[in-house]
């Protein structure tokens, strides 16, 4: 089973950690049973890590579902990444259009769609066709990779029900504080943190993980 249908198929709200930097923090999430983690390639991002300095996502093939994040970066780029085994899924977090999209279904690489909520509750784009989940995130023109900002649960599961075929992962501002409470407001297939498990930018806390894991477990 490739580690995207395991990541999905799990029966309970699956947790997908993001901006992970260091190796050691990605192998003690493959330990605690984190479903999926993601590395940001985006140079303008906090958490921006090199596909040189994350050759180690190499050895965890497999054992986690490996989520690279770009924005507006060109296909090739990630292409590349996907092709030589260092991620199983392109994240794009920008504004790239129906193109961009088709490139990567030709070559048969999935990926992930962020979407934000607007204020007045809406999708900022419409849903690609192709994209194999949709993540859902804090709207902020201009401000791509995430914001940690709580999203409109309400929206997030209007537009959930819109589309019951697309998994849903929700991002913005998920903490072990929050975590059931939004998985029972929205029902996605999988909730994504990355501030909210963190002891700095790009260095997680495996202790916070463990909670956030335990909450939405119960």
């Amino acid at each position: 089973m490739h580690p995207m249908e395991r990541f999905f198929a799990s029966g309970s709200v699956a947790l997908k950690v993001c901006g992970i930097t260091r190796r050691d923090d990605a192998l003690g999430l493959v330990r605690l049973g984190v479903g999926a983690i993601g590395a940001n390639f985006w140079p303008g991002s906090k958490r921006h890590i090199t596909p040189r300095d994350a050759a180690w996502l190499g050895e965890i093939s497999g054992r986690i579902l490996r989520v690279g994040v770009f924005v507006n970066q060109p296909a090739g780029d990630a292409l590349a990444l996907w092709r030589g085994g260092l991620i199983d899924v392109i994240q794009l977090h920008g504004d790239e259009g129906e193109a961009h999209h088709e490139t990567l279904a030709a070559a048969g690489a999935p990926f992930f769609k962020a979407i934000a909520i607007t204020a007045d509750g809406r999708p900022s784009t419409t849903i690609p066709a192709s994209a194999a989940a949709i993540l859902l995130d804090a709207h902020a023109p201009g401000i791509y990779g995430g914001t940690g900002e709580v999203i409109d649960w309400h929206a997030a599961r209007a537009l959930r029900d819109a589309h019951p075929a697309v998994p849903i992962i929700l991002a913005g501002g998920i903490t072990a504080e929050n975590a059931a409470d939004a998985a029972a407001a929205v029902r996605p297939a999988a909730l994504d943190t990355a501030s909210g498990v963190e002891s700095a930018p790009g260095v997680k806390d495996l202790e916070k993980t463990a909670r956030l894991l335990a909450a939405i477990r119960c």
